[in-house]
């Protein structure tokens, strides 16, 4: 598993730079170096440090905060379909992104989209959390998901419709879509905190989703405190994906696919998946933007987009071998 690790840093950092590199003027390795050091051209420095930096690190804070809920979600309800865009999370946080752009609550502070994203989060959360209690249906759970998603996209199609001004419209569509074009450090530090302290309380409380692999009678056998887990879960998660809502939008899926790319590399373990999968869904998102910034189209795609275009088939795919599996 460490070579594994080490495998998905170096990668990460080595897509990152690739970010750098790479666009509609791609630059060479000296430029970016230099540019990066402070010591290249100002304009080289501009692109480099003003622009694609930033918007590189935003993609692989956006995957690493879905590709650690993701996994964290799936060990809290054992279900390998469990992610925070399938479950409405995601869609429940972008609706309270929406409402504030909306309402132009964003001009009375920088704060109120991150904080706004993150209460909708970790509203769809708790409620998701509850109804896992009442059900063991999987399939229960998945709608009752895909429920929270409907909603939340009913009521942003009507936000939509209600537009203002078309300048408000075009924010929320990007919100919908899902994108971490001009995404600057001001955005990263405003989504930062609440995006760290998401990904900390998900690895502090990561030991206790081993014990759950037993079931939950003999979690608790074992001294699971059950109760303390999942708020652990469910507050982790609903501050990392709302805090990856805030600064990219709706990004569906990846939560699903790295968590199972991973998984046979950790022996299954909900726990040891956490870090593997950050890494990866990180790594995903920095790849998928640097396609979406040199595909030749008359205007740039979407990551949200994207994502689903490749999430999509890859969650069909998982939950028909899980069908296959179970029969």
């Amino acid at each position: 598993m460490r070579t594994g690790l080490i495998a998905l840093v170096l990668a990460s950092l080595a897509a990152i730079f690739a970010a750098c590199l790479l666009g509609s003027t791609p630059m060479s390795a000296q430029q970016v170096l230099l540019a990066l050091l402070g010591l290249g051209e100002q304009g080289d420095q501009l692109v480099v440090v003003q622009i694609r930096l930033p918007r590189a690190l935003a993609a692989f804070a956006v995957g690493a905060a879905l590709g650690a809920s993701g996994a964290a979600l799936q060990g809290l309800l054992r279900n390998p379909l469990a992610e925070p865009g399938v479950l409405g999370v995601s869609a429940s946080a972008s609706l309270a992104a929406t409402v504030t752009l909306y309402y132009g609550l964003v001009a009375i502070s920088a704060w109120v989209m991150p904080v706004a994203a993150i209460s909708g989060a970790l509203v769809a959360t708790m409620l998701i959390a509850l109804t896992a209690l009442r059900t063991a249906s999987a399939v229960t759970l998945i709608l009752v998901g895909v429920g929270f998603s409907s909603f939340a996209g009913a009521v942003m199609n009507l936000l939509m419709n209600l537009a203002p001004n078309p300048f408000s419209l075009a924010d929320m569509i990007n919100w919908m879509l899902g994108s971490v074009a001009n995404r600057s450090f001001h955005d990263l530090a405003l989504a930062a905190p609440f995006l760290v302290a998401g990904l900390l309380i998900l690895f502090i409380g990561r030991r206790g989703l081993s014990a759950l692999t037993l079931g939950e009678e003999a979690a608790s056998g074992v001294g699971l405190n059950l109760k303390r887990q999942r708020i652990f879960v469910v507050l982790g998660t609903g501050l990392a994906t709302g805090a990856a809502v805030s600064l990219a939008g709706v990004i569906g899926f990846v939560g699903i696919v790295a968590p199972h790319i991973v998984r046979s590399m950790v022996d299954h373990d909900p726990a040891r998946s956490l870090l593997p999968a950050a890494l990866l869904a990180g790594l995903m998102l920095v790849l998928a933007d640097i396609g979406v910034r040199i595909a030749q189209t008359s205007s740039e795609l979407k990551l949200g987009v994207v994502a689903a275009l490749i999430g999509a088939p890859a969650f069909i795919w998982i939950a028909m071998r899980r069908r296959t599996v179970h029969d």
